[in-house]
């Protein structure tokens, strides 16, 4: 006859009594990524804000030498994925644990850039993966301004102040200098991923084009290491007893999202349905 207890009386035994079963932390690290809190609708952007207290929780944990991260991300703020990108790599050292990346739909751009924060990089064969490269994207209203007869009134200090205002006719000096600026972003992100996928990295014409492809793709140029998911490789490696332990920040809840530090609920509510429409394009980007 077993001297362990049965399953029935395990749970109410101290936890010091109890079988102890591998365990790793999840975070899911989701959306546009973007400055800023959540909007009235909802709308919650990818930033180091979000995602500081889950990824700390996570590292900290006692227990267990891995943190998982599940990325689904078509990119955003180059500032906020390097920091988020370094606050990882900042814990895993702190904590000695080892990193693994999962991608799920979209690991793209930024998306990308924060991948690369894992020791290992596993995605699905289906999804999309890469895109390095910059891009800004706007819309001109001068055309519409005449038509409605709207007269622009803009005064500034400084010549340059109204570089790219949406209503008012498009310099090409503007342009070149805004292309400038993506070119010097563009070099980062290319030394970046060099700097952290190494010698498994196989470079072709393509690679820093900002093309993008689907993960079995990318296996074969380096960009990610493995092809599966998350569940079946954590039990692949740690046994199927192995529990994955999600880390999720608080949620807030809409009466606080409406009304908090005297907000205007409507205005708030305009800016949520533009930020939902930017962040629908960029998803549109990869088919989704």
């Amino acid at each position: 006859m077993s001297d362990k207890p049965s399953s029935s009386f395990r749970r109410y035994l101290p936890a010091r009594y109890r079988e102890k079963k591998p365990f790793v932390p999840v975070v899911r690290l989701e959306g546009q990524i973007a400055a800023g809190r959540a909007s009235a609708l909802g709308a919650k952007p990818l930033n180091l804000l979000s995602v500081a207290g889950p990824l700390k929780k996570a590292f900290e944990m006692k227990g267990t030498d891995t943190v998982a991260l599940c990325v689904n991300s078509p990119g955003g703020s180059p500032v906020q994925s390097r920091f988020i990108h370094d606050r990882i790599r900042q814990l895993a050292e702190e904590n000695e644990k080892t990193v693994l990346v999962f991608t799920e739909d979209v690991a793209a751009s930024g998306g990308y850039w924060i991948a690369c924060a894992g020791d290992e990089i596993i995605a699905d064969p289906a999804s999309i993966v890469g895109s390095i490269g910059v891009i800004a994207a706007g819309f001109g209203f001068t055309g519409l301004i005449e038509k409605l007869g709207v007269e622009r009134r803009v005064y500034t200090a400084g010549q340059n102040k109204s570089t790219l205002d949406p209503f008012k006719p498009e310099r090409e000096e503007d342009v070149e200098y805004l292309k400038s600026l993506q070119l010097d972003i563009h070099e980062q992100f290319i030394a970046h991923v060099r700097e952290r996928r190494g010698d498994a990295l196989k470079e072709d014409d393509n690679m820093f084009t900002g093309r993008f492809w689907v993960g079995s793709r990318a296996l074969e140029l380096g960009l990610v290491d493995g092809l599966g998911s998350l569940r079946g490789t954590l039990i692949e490696r740690y046994g199927k007893d192995v529990q994955l332990k999600l880390i999720g920040g608080a949620s807030v809840p809409i009466w606080r999202r409406l009304f908090r530090s005297g907000g205007d609920p409507l205005g708030d509510g305009l800016k949520g349905a533009m930020a939902a429409v930017e962040e629908r394009a960029l998803w549109s980007r990869y088919g989704l």
